[in-house]
């Protein structure tokens, strides 16, 4: 399993953990992600996925599952996200 966020695509960066002597020694930040399950309005449905913290902050703001997937990019979503907001789309055409 990537240390991939699901809906923004946020991942590991690296740098260096600078000493009191100033040496450099390489390191790994690591997004903060957690499982949760998202609930979407349009399909009546949940869906569980692997989000870093700041993206679930986001996705409350923005008003839900939904209204955040309708306004992501494409190329950050992940394979399962962006088959979700197809569907989302798609309900949303018929209705």
């Amino acid at each position: 399993m990537s240390r991939r966020c699901e809906l923004t695509g946020k991942s590991v960066l690296s740098g260096h953990n600078v000493s009191h002597s100033n040496i450099k020694t390489k390191r790994r930040f690591l997004p903060n992600l957690n499982t949760v399950t998202l609930e979407s309005e349009s399909l009546g449905r949940s869906f569980r996925f692997r989000v870093a913290a700041s993206a679930l902050r986001t996705v409350d703001h923005r008003g839900g599952l939904d209204a955040f997937l309708r306004k992501s990019r494409d190329e950050v979503l992940s394979p399962k996200a962006l088959k979700v907001k197809r569907d989302i789309e798609a309900a949303a055409a018929t209705a």
